[in-house]
Formats: structure tokens, sequence, C-alpha cells
């Protein structure tokens, strides 16, 4: 028979992990928060002001840039954060981008590089980042396995299944790509909720 310490010392371990990981210093009242990415950043497939950044600034009372570009592959982000980061720097980076690289067949290796290339910019500012993984292109969508490896590397907040869930969710898209209202809401809704588990709210 099994000793109580035995049974307890799982339990605890996997309380223990559960509690641990990255964790992000409180955002001050005033901070700016960049939501970084392509057309499901920018809200392609819903009305105006339900893109999930606009959602997000209502929920975190912060204020949230939307700096969406529709159609965006990783490469032309790369270039276009590397310009903005030159005259601005928020307090916090959420980014979100890959599916134009994926949709276009575009080599997985360059897309992980350029993804970390955009981390590594944030980091040498001190500027913390969420990471928000995107699906690959497939019959059962799956969120591809460069955004759990880039998070570990670079040791950033991960939100790895959740954009894949709404993604699968028919009442949530627009079309087979983009979310539309409910599901940018419910995007808004579970970075909200990540952002206060890491103490950043």
């Amino acid at each position: 028979m099994k000793s109580l310490l035995a049974i307890l010392l799982p339990i605890a371990l996997l309380l223990l992990s559960a509690c641990s990981g990255p964790k992000l210093e409180p955002l001050s009242s005033d901070a700016e928060i960049w939501a970084f990415g392509d057309s499901l950043t920018y809200g392609k497939g819903a009305a105006r002001g339900q893109d999930y950044p606009t959602m997000l600034a209502e929920l975190s009372q912060k204020r949230v840039i939307n700096a969406g570009v529709s159609g965006e592959t990783t490469t032309q982000g790369l270039d276009r954060l590397t310009q903005l980061l030159e005259y601005d720097s928020p307090d916090l980076l959420i980014l979100m981008e890959g599916g134009n690289d994926f949709l276009r067949n575009q080599d997985i290796g360059q897309t992980k590089a350029n993804l970390a290339q955009m981390i590594e910019l944030a980091q040498r500012r001190s500027i913390p980042v969420v990471l928000v993984a995107v699906p690959r292109k497939s019959i059962f969508l799956s969120p591809a396995a460069i955004y759990s490896e880039l998070a570990e590397t670079y040791g950033v907040i991960l939100i790895e299944d959740e954009l894949t869930d709404l993604l699968k969710t028919a009442s949530m898209k627009s079309d087979t790509i983009h979310l539309n209202g409910a599901g940018y809401r419910a995007l808004a809704e579970v970075i909200h909720r990540r952002l206060i588990q890491v103490e950043a709210l």
C-alpha cells in the first residue's frame, strides 16, 4: 500500500507546475499594449469595433492598439515591427502572426525564424511578449508546433490552443479562416484571463 507521501507528492508537484511559468510585471494604469498581427488581429470578418484588440481594451481598461494588417506574412511583419519600434515602444506586445505563411505554403523554418526575430526585437527593448499560436493548414486544425518551441526558447507567455479551438467552431467564424464578432470577443476574453493569470492585470 502506498504511503500518504507517495500519493500526495505527485498532486503537489502538479499544483506547483500549474502555478509556475512566466509571469509579467503588472501593467500601469496608462500602459499601452500593441496587438500585432494580420487579419485575425485587424478583425476581418466582424463589424467595426468588434476586433479583439478593441474588446480587450474594454475588458482590461488599458489602451490596446490594433496593429493588425490583413494579408501580412511574418517576413512583412518583421519589417514592419522593426520600423515601428524605431519610433515607439509598447508596454506589452501580443504577437499573433503566421497564418498567411501557412496558407501560402511558405517555409516553416523561415516563419519560425521571423517570429523569433520579432520576439528578440521586443526583448532587447524589455517589452514582454504574449505569443498566440496559429493553426497550420490541415484537415484537422492544430496549433503549429513552432509556437510552443518559441515560447520555451524565449520564456514568453503562450496562448496555444484557444485560437485553434475557436476556428474549429462554426458559430465563432465568419469564414474558414476568420472569426466573427463572437469569436473575436471570445479571443479577447481568453487573452484577458491569461493576462490576469500571469499578473499583468
